[in-house]
């Protein structure tokens, strides 16, 4: 199948190429010529693991380009996937639609025939809608336009597998009113049954061919209203981060009390209806959905007047942003003044196994220390550049050794690795003064004293 991939950031080029994996023939598109440039070469212009063999094979083989071409895009299929960014709106909660509204504007006014347009972005509900009558105004006499809405689920360190393999495939079509169904396509189960089988969509069809290899090893299928679709994404992070935030609001009651979260997260994680993952007290989420996404949330259902149903979220940011600030306090207490303190910052990226510095707790205490007169040094594996664009005024370590050089603080704050496996003895020879503060609770705090370490942590008392 001939399809076309707009917005070739984290999620868009990941996309292209993964259904160019799957022997689709993709046409990658976006404004940004110096981005197109690079993944013409072969270079992703991110880090995520297994993505440069993936485009390298398939721009290889002949089954992915790349283009700023609009009109080119047009003519090369009649199926399209939108994956451009929904950002935080300056001054105010809400997303910014704007890029995927563009997409419409500069893409429907060269369609000639019968296309599908699938929505892969995180949306305010009720944006698939919207998109839809303006495709209509815009559509060439002759042309229809289909707007559906496929979410996407990438896990950044994992979105190779999540892309071919997924864990379920989401469709939002507009006429699904009361018809939501799941179905595991290798077995033909029906999981939900409707109060009625409408015949299948343009859409649905042309998604079935689509993600027909996933389909045929048993991927749950669910097919549902737009509406619905445009909420799971944004609803999976809100309780991904309502659950995050829960076990961070209970780590401050710990160091109150001079409980250890992490003893606690283990033992009500044995309840299956609770589980373990998601439990790890730390400095919170950050990355490039689940901050922006659920003040969206609250954004969108505040302008349905729904506002009350989603209060509960800003405490759940409120608790986030809360651990960023105690790292900070906790800083000053280890150290007294922070001014002119050389301080080691390990980790940017919000996550290991990722560069995205978008809203990351790493760097938010980075630079909050910096602000306060300490001497701020940081290293991470990947995401060193992106962190310089958004704090050039920090000091950027060369290597791991170089960070820990002459340290008076050393603060791991992304738990990479080898950030986790770091041996405290030979940490030791290199940092100016043994003391650590453990911000992911990953580290064996009694190996770690036994180096001679002062060794502190969210949530647990472990001060000697």
């Amino acid at each position: 199948m001939h399809m076309t991939v707009i917005g070739t950031g984290y999620l868009g080029a990941t996309h292209a190429a993964c259904m160019a994996e799957l022997g689709h023939e993709v046409l990658g598109v976006d404004v940004d010529e110096s981005k197109i440039e690079q993944l013409k070469s072969g270079q992703v212009p991110f880090y995520e693991p297994g993505l440069p063999e993936v485009l390298q094979r398939n721009l290889e083989a002949g089954r992915l380009d790349f283009t700023t071409d609009y009109q080119r895009a047009a003519e090369f299929g009649n199926v399209h996937f939108i994956g451009v960014g929904t950002p935080q709106q300056r001054g105010s909660y809400a997303a910014d639609t704007r890029y995927v509204e563009a997409v419409i504007e500069d893409l429907v006014p060269k369609l000639t025939g019968d296309h599908i347009v699938f929505g892969k972005s995180t949306v305010p509900v009720g944006t698939a809608a919207a998109l839809q009558a303006r495709a209509d105004e815009l559509a060439p006499a002759g042309t229809t336009v289909e707007i559906a809405w496929n979410p996407e689920f990438l896990r950044e360190g994992y979105a190779v597998r999540d892309t071919i393999e997924p864990d379920r495939i989401v469709l939002g079509i507009r006429n699904a009113q009361n018809s939501a169904r799941t179905q595991s396509h290798s077995t033909g189960a029906q999981h939900s049954q409707p109060t009625h089988t409408p015949q299948p969509t343009n859409a649905e069809a042309i998604a079935r061919e689509v993600y027909a290899s996933p389909l045929a090893n048993g991927t749950p299928f669910l097919v549902t209203d737009l509406q619905t679709a445009e909420l799971v994404k944004v609803s999976a992070n809100a309780f991904l981060a309502t659950k995050i935030s829960f076990i961070n609001a209970v780590s401050e009651v710990c160091e109150i009390v001079g409980a250890d979260v992490t003893q606690l997260a283990d033992a009500i994680g044995y309840d299956d209806r609770i589980g373990r993952k998601f439990l790890g007290a730390g400095l919170g989420f950050g990355g490039g959905c689940l901050p922006k996404d659920i003040r969206a949330f609250m954004a969108r259902a505040g302008e349905l007047g729904a506002d009350q149903a989603l209060t509960f979220l800003r405490e759940v940011d409120a608790i986030n942003m809360r651990r960023r600030e105690r790292v900070v306090d906790l800083s000053k207490q280890v150290l007294g003044s922070l001014i002119g303190k050389r301080i080691t910052v390990l980790g940017a990226a919000f996550k290991p196994n990722s560069d995205d510095v978008r809203d990351s707790p790493a760097l938010a205490v980075a630079g909050q220390l910096s602000l306060a007169g300490a001497s701020v040094r940081v290293y991470d594996p990947q995401a060193m550049g992106n962190a310089a664009r958004v704090f050039p005024t920090l000091d950027y370590a060369a290597s791991l050794d170089d960070a820990l050089r002459s340290a008076e603080l050393v603060i791991l704050a992304t738990e990479w690795a080898e950030f986790k496996e770091l041996d405290p003895n030979r940490a030791g020879e290199l940092v100016g003064a043994k003391r650590m503060i453990d911000g992911r609770n990953v580290l064996d705090a009694d190996t770690w004293r036994a180096a001679g370490w002062d060794i502190r942590a969210l949530g647990r008392a472990l001060e000697a």
